[in-house]
Order: C-alpha cells, then structure tokens, then sequence
C-alpha cells in the first residue's frame, strides 16, 4: 500500500465536517502503516480550501476546478474522480458516507475494477486487506467486511471518528478537468431547501429532535424554541413527519437522515430501532421522554422522565439565561 486518497465533500463554501472526521482518520491510518496521504477537491473554487485542509495534514492536495461542481451532478464528479484515481494509483480511496457518495462510489468501484465497501462504522488496514464493520439490521449488529482488492473504495458514516488537527503543508497539484455538459442525462435545474431546515441536519453540532410525544403546534413551537435557544437543528421521527407537523426532510432514522452531532435531543420520541439507527453515533444524547420504561432511554446520556410541555419551557428558559450570562 502506497497512498491514501481522501475525497473531500464541500457545501455552501465550507468543508463538511464528516469529510474532515475521514481525513483525521486517514493521517493517522497513513502514519501508522508508512503510506502517503492525499486529499481531493472539486468545487468552483477549490483552492479557498487549502488553508483548512493543511490544518489535518495532508501530504498532498489535488484541486479540481470547474463551474459544474456548483452543484452536485453524479456523471462529472465520477469523471473528475476517475481522473484522479488514475492520477494519484492508491491503494484505498475514502469518501464520507454522504447522499451523493452513495450515488458515485459504486460506479466509481465498477470503472476501475475494484471492491467497494458502503457505510463504514469503522475500518483499518491489515497488511494487504482492508478490514471494515457495516452497521446492518437498521444498526441492530455489525457486520465484518474484509477485501484484499488491489484498490477497495470506502464510504465512512458521519460522527464515526473525531476530528484531530495535524497542522502541516501540502503540496498542491491543480488538475485540468474539461467536461462537456452537452452529454449530460440529467440537468439540475434548481435547489430547493425546505425552510425550517434553518441548520444543516447533516453537519449540525447540536440537534433538537421531535416525536410522536410532540402532539400539536404546541409542541412543535416548544422544539423550535429549544432549537433557537440552543443554535441548534431541528430534526423528527418517521411519526411526527407522516403526521404533518415537522417536514420530511427532517426525519432522523433508517428511512431519513442520518447525524451525528455533539449534542443530541430525544424529545418525546420512544427509541424504535428505525430511529435510532440514524442518530446513534450522537456524542451525548439527552432523552426527554414521560415513560420510565421507553428504550430511547437504553442509548441516553441523560435521562429526563417527565411531561415534555412542562420541561421544555424551563429548560429552554435556563439556557437563555445562561447564555445571557
């Protein structure tokens, strides 16, 4: 094994926080077995990106600049990073396990002849294998997963490690990329975000998640007070998404997003599998829930048993105050 190449996912003109988490990870995995590692932008702009990328210690950084990484569109970025595997030859190429991962990382696999293995809990190199546990049965167990393939693709999922700064200097390489939109299947034609997603679920460090207990616009007005209080993102069960109250582009779970934030509450939600499977690598998870017995309380940090209309307006009251000072 030579190298590591690190995808790196960029949005609204920052680096997501999970493509840094797999960066982190990768210096250390590079260190540990003698390899080289590589990081990889395309965007607009790539090279606004340095300065922060050298922070985790990248020995090299390979910038791919076009107008058609505005937005994401699978067939060019399976392209510009087909370029670049043949470019950079490593031995393992690791992405963070993000919605348009999912949608290039087996082409990517396909084109170039090699294993790959999706939604990683965690993974590490034993001399020529690289060996991974997948979350499965809606993160109920793990499941091992081993390739010896001469190149393997893995996609880690979010919140799976931490980030660690290695302050250094890369090299960078700016890559000639030239793609003809002409050919393109399918045209994006327009991003539209749903309105109470104020803070991305995806990268927030603070998540305020509702369920079923949340019954009306009462209780939804609470959440969002809490969230506002706190900074925080609003997220939902599958229950109170169906329900009307909060929109489908807030469900946490095995059918919706999946987040791993510093701080994560559980208000009113049960704790079914379904949901937990999306939001069970949270560092601290506060349960806000009136039954005792309610599994949510098996994953919680810190437990709260109690009427969620009665808690909430407190503790959104103490924070406020608190951050008043």
């Amino acid at each position: 094994m030579s190298k590591i190449l690190v995808h790196v996912a960029t949005a609204d003109g920052k680096i997501k926080r999970s493509s840094l988490e797999v960066l982190s990870y990768c210096r250390k995995l590079a260190d540990d077995n003698g390899l080289g590692l590589e990081a990889a932008v395309l965007d607009i702009d790539p090279s606004r990106y340095t300065d922060a990328l050298n922070t985790y210690g990248p020995d090299k950084i390979y910038n791919l600049k076009h107008p058609i990484f505005s937005n994401h569109l699978s067939s060019p970025v399976i392209d510009a990073f087909s370029l670049l595997v043949e470019k950079s030859s490593p031995r393992l190429v690791a992405f963070a396990s993000t919605e348009s991962t999912k949608e290039v990382m087996g082409a990517l696999a396909a084109r170039h002849n090699a294993a790959a293995i999706p939604d990683v809990a965690s993974f590490t190199l034993n001399g020529n294998s690289v060996d991974a546990e997948r979350p499965v049965m809606a993160a109920k167990v793990l499941s091992k997963t081993s390739s010896s393939s001469d190149l393997v693709f893995v996609s880690v999922r979010s919140g799976s490690y931490d980030t660690a700064e290695k302050p250094g200097t890369a090299e960078v390489e700016e890559v000639a990329f030239d793609f003809d939109e002409a050919g393109l299947k399918s045209v994006l034609k327009e991003v539209i975000s749903s309105a109470g997603d104020k803070v991305d679920l995806s990268e927030a460090e603070v998540v305020v998640a509702a369920g079923r207990g949340i019954k009306d616009e009462e209780g939804r007005k609470l959440i969002e007070d809490l969230a506002n209080s706190l900074g925080a993102a609003v997220g939902a069960s599958r229950a109170v998404t169906e329900s009307g109250l909060f929109p489908a582009t807030l469900q946490i779970g095995q059918t919706g997003k999946v987040v791993s934030p510093q701080l994560y509450f559980a208000v009113g939600i049960s704790g079914a599998i379904q949901h937990v499977a999306g939001m069970a690598n949270s560092k601290v998870i506060v349960a806000i829930n009136k039954d005792p017995d309610a599994p949510i309380f098996q994953y919680a940090t810190y437990g709260l048993v109690g009427d969620l209309f009665k808690i909430l307006p407190l503790l959104t009251e103490q924070i406020k105050q608190v951050k008043a000072g």
